[in-house]
């Protein structure tokens, strides 16, 4: 049987199971077994068996549960409250300062954690009544908060950078370093977009009424919220710049810092633990069952000759290298739109990174903007993860409509983002390239 048919077979029948509801890792791994059984027998199992314990080994993988559980714990310590109360009273007289200020808090969860759940939760409990019932217009209200989330998985620490880094074989501290400089350019992007806007069309985010505004020394008194979270982004990241932990101790330290804050805020309790824990263990249970699965993907797709394949399908792509990359970029943004980030990741990359190592371009870079597909696939409909995160928090008055017409100007932002950095890759590679 040809690889054409077998790809046709192959891909078929993943996108049937899937479409039947299936999870991903058991459909990815099962129909994978199946056909290597078929095309090379039973033999063919020890390879998969092999290829997953080399990477049960990797002291890498220990850093996933670590930030998981970082995650977990600083949800729930009230951080977020007063950072939103800080926000509130320094960008409240501003037109669209409350959704400037919700950026702002999403940035900084973003740099402490590494998922992207956490602050959309926490946005969408704390800012949008606050932001609704100031009368901003639920679209801007609603897209600010969706697309800030996004950022957790590119701001460092994050957990799809460290799968990245584990398949690819590339540093996860360059990985790390790489996020900063695009994460603060899209934060800088959406929040230009919000100011435009409303300098055009006060109404979408009216300004604080000036007897509501906080006076300058009850400003400077809400400033002490940010210590703590910018202490733990030190511990986190300085560790890891200055050379002192490397990525998976540095989340270990992370852990350390949320768990003072826990006890700074008073939450620290054994139930807290319990619960964090038991949360991290399925959540990490689940990543690890898709690692499983992608390595029987990658072992059965390449042993049916996918290479030559590949090869001959990248010769067919007008444009020459940036065409290649461009049909990359496309083919992740369409596959964000269905199918979780960790499983794009698991069955692309494979492929991928052979045609990107080969035709020059650094695959520093090429991570990054792989990244920010993923984190535009977390805002995009059918399956955005934070749409349903936010699909659970919003007033019963905010139809899932609501939350898919909201991130389109967002989206557009993100997109011209990711432009930027393909046109100007030194966004992405000047601090590896000087840290490391």
């Amino acid at each position: 049987m040809s690889i054409e048919v077998l790809t046709l077979l192959f891909f078929g029948s993943l996108l049937f199971f899937l479409i039947l509801g299936l999870p991903l890792a058991f459909v990815l791994g099962g129909v994978s077994v199946v056909f290597l059984y078929f095309t090379w027998g039973f033999d063919s199992f020890y390879m998969v068996a092999s290829q997953i314990w080399g990477t049960m080994g990797s002291f890498t993988l220990v850093a996933i549960p670590l930030f998981v559980f970082m995650a977990m714990i600083l949800e729930r310590t009230g951080v977020a409250n007063d950072l939103y109360r800080m926000m509130y009273m320094w960008w409240g007289g501003v037109r669209g300062g409350l959704a400037i200020g919700t950026l702002f808090i999403c940035a900084i969860f973003a740099a402490m954690c590494g998922i992207s759940g956490a602050a959309v939760v926490a946005m969408g409990t704390i800012a949008l009544p606050s932001m609704l019932e100031r009368g901003y217009d639920k679209n801007m209200a609603l897209g600010c908060i969706n697309t800030g989330g996004g950022w957790g998985i590119l701001i460092p620490p994050s957990i799809l950078m460290i799968l990245y880094a584990l398949i690819t074989g590339v540093s996860v501290g360059q990985m790390f370093a790489a996020g900063v400089l695009p994460g603060i350019l899209l934060m800088v992007l959406t929040i230009a977009y919000i100011i435009i806007r409303c300098y055009f069309q006060p109404h979408l985010a009216p300004a604080l009424p000036p007897e509501e505004r906080a006076s300058w020394p009850e400003k400077f008194h809400a400033l002490r919220a940010v210590i703590l979270p910018i202490l733990i982004v030190i511990m986190v990241l300085g560790s890891i710049i200055g050379g002192i932990t490397t990525p998976t101790e540095a989340a270990a330290v992370g852990v350390l810092g949320s768990l003072v804050s826990a006890l700074v805020y008073r939450k620290f309790s054994w139930a807290l633990i319990n619960d964090a824990a038991i949360r991290t263990f399925k959540l990490t249970g689940m990543i690890m069952w898709i690692l499983f699965a992608a390595h029987a993907f990658s072992a059965a797709y390449q042993s049916m000759g996918a290479q030559e394949l590949i090869e001959g399908f990248v010769q067919m792509i007008p444009g020459g290298p940036w065409g290649i990359i461009l049909s990359m970029m496309l083919i992740t943004f369409l596959l964000a739109m269905v199918l979780d980030p960790v499983g794009i990741m698991l069955i692309t990359l494979p492929v991928f990174m052979p045609i990107v190592e080969s035709l020059g371009f650094d695959p520093i870079w090429f991570g990054i903007l792989f990244v920010i597909n993923m984190e535009i696939g977390y805002m995009t409909p059918p399956f955005g993860f934070n749409l349903f995160y936010l699909k659970g928090v919003v007033p019963p008055s905010i139809t899932m409509k609501d939350i898919y017409m909201s991130i389109i100007p967002f989206v557009i932002v993100e997109i011209i983002g990711l432009a930027l950095i393909m046109i100007f890759p030194q966004i992405a590679t000047y601090l590896p390239e000087l840290f490391f």
